[in-house]
């Protein structure tokens, strides 16, 4: 079924932005190129083999250097990578790539003289950067597992003692604890480095060396002793949980001093008491910022959010940590199509809370879907009416097909050329969506996303 909320006026779009999100990853890039450059211009005498591997070691430990900067939290780093989500997709990038390339310098360097603990530091900093790579990238397990070999996994999976481990070790709080070691790894690893790197007989080499490992474990260092001094924290208390749908609640919370500021969009790390103790994961923010509390939709998808509602009770004390995030249509062109699956409608939300009549780009398509009613659907469609721009399109995916590019182009009657995408929702549907619209033509750079699973 599609409702439609009919344009009687149209009004000029304020304005407009286009980040450009390559500035990030070209940098990283770069600084691999220029140390390998580096080392092949100060080359010392030795067999290529073991010099090929050392190098692949060093930019191993740059790799993974740059991962610790890139989770630093620091303001500065969420916006040279376009947001704190994009920074965490780089992290476990390069941390893979990384953690490949100690596995080819393992295969290929060689020191026939080492020292007592380099051997045995180079193997403990191998070993937990492994473990903490794979744990990190198994719930996408069906995405790097060949087509043939899934369905035999997942076979696997379901019995009952991989099922016992997996929610053992699928936890995110248990996760989180144990990434938090990566620099203690890496700390070893680049010990390892400086007792038995042959090469290191260039002093260019040693002292560049030293300074890219130093600059990673120094953020490290950071994150885990400074940064919970310096952050901005608001103090907030439970005011109510409310149940949206079977697998969705809603929670406000109430400022107990100074307020908590956000551009609306954005997400932030909401520290909660339950019964069961403090956990601390990212929430999109649905309310406005001019309202007086602090909305937050819950999605059960993982060990606390499945229990989330049974867990926590009004008057129970939160925290909330500096905005992050963004997910801004004002950054967008005056022609837009923004799409939402299921509870992932959270900053769109926070967007119609906020904005004036009139205040939307010239023209908005707004596609609401999921598989059956819509959680918020009545709440969105009231506020939707407020808004001549804008055109609401209720998907009901039990009844309805599934959107398509052509669906989102077709409404949007504009060149794909001219549009911008907002998509938020289920990780496999946004996936889709932002590769087909820019196979049809839509600019990669007006096709906007949040990473919300940031692990």
């Amino acid at each position: 079924m599609s409702v439609e909320t009919h344009v009687h006026q149209r009004r000029p779009y304020r304005g407009s932005h286009i980040a450009t999100r390559l500035v990030g990853p070209m940098t990283i890039v770069a600084l691999v190129v220029a140390l390998a450059v580096l080392w092949v211009a100060a080359r010392p005498a030795g067999p290529a083999g073991t010099f090929i591997g050392q190098l692949l070691g060093a930019e191993a430990v740059l790799l993974l250097s740059l991962g610790l900067v890139l989770i630093s939290t620091l303001r500065w780093v969420e916006q040279y990578f376009d947001g704190v989500d994009k920074a965490a997709v780089w992290h476990r990038r390069v941390a893979i790539v990384g953690t490949a390339l100690i596995g080819v310098h393992i295969a290929t360097a060689s020191n026939p003289n080492p020292t007592n603990l380099g051997p045995t530091f180079g193997t403990i900093g191998i070993v937990g950067l492994a473990a903490l790579t794979l744990w990190a990238i198994a719930p996408r397990w069906r995405s790097i597992t060949p087509r043939p070999l899934r369905t035999a996994i997942l076979r696997l999976m379901q019995t009952p003692a991989a099922s016992s481990v997996g929610r053992w070790i699928g936890g995110y709080g248990l996760w989180r604890g144990f990434h938090r070691t990566t620099g203690l790894f890496l700390a070893v690893g680049f010990a390892h480095g400086l007792m038995d790197a042959t090469t290191f007989g260039s002093p260019l080499l040693r002292w560049s060396y030293v300074a890219i490992g130093g600059v990673g474990l120094a953020f490290y260092v950071y994150r885990e002793l400074l940064a919970r001094h310096v952050t901005p924290l608001h103090d907030y208390v439970v005011s109510s949980v409310e149940p949206i749908d079977a697998s969705s609640v809603e929670i406000w919370l109430r400022p107990l001093g100074r307020r908590f500021a956000f551009r609306p969009g954005q997400f932030a790390f909401v520290n909660l008491e339950a019964k069961d103790g403090w956990h601390r994961h990212p929430f999109t923010i649905a309310s406005g910022p001019a309202e007086d509390e602090v909305r937050i939709t819950v999605r059960a998808v993982g060990d606390f959010t499945s229990s989330i509602g049974d867990l926590v009770e009004p008057g129970m004390p939160a925290v909330i940590s500096s905005p992050k995030g963004h997910f801004d249509y004002c950054r967008g062109t005056e022609r837009q199509i923004w799409v939402a699956g299921g509870i992932g409608v959270a900053p769109m939300l926070s967007w119609l809370r906020s904005a004036r009549p009139g205040q939307l780009p010239h023209r908005v398509d707004f596609f609401y879907t999921a598989r059956g009613p819509a959680p918020l659907a009545d709440e969105v469609a009231h506020i939707a009416g407020h808004h001549d721009e804008l055109h609401l399109h209720l998907v009901d995916t039990t009844t309805d097909p599934r959107l398509t590019v052509p669906d989102l182009l077709g409404a949007s009657g504009g060149q794909p050329e001219e549009v911008s995408a907002f998509l938020c929702g289920p990780e496999a549907m946004v996936t889709a969506l932002q590769r087909d619209l820019v196979r049809a033509g839509v600019k990669p750079a007006n096709v906007h996303r949040e990473y919300y699973n940031l692990r």
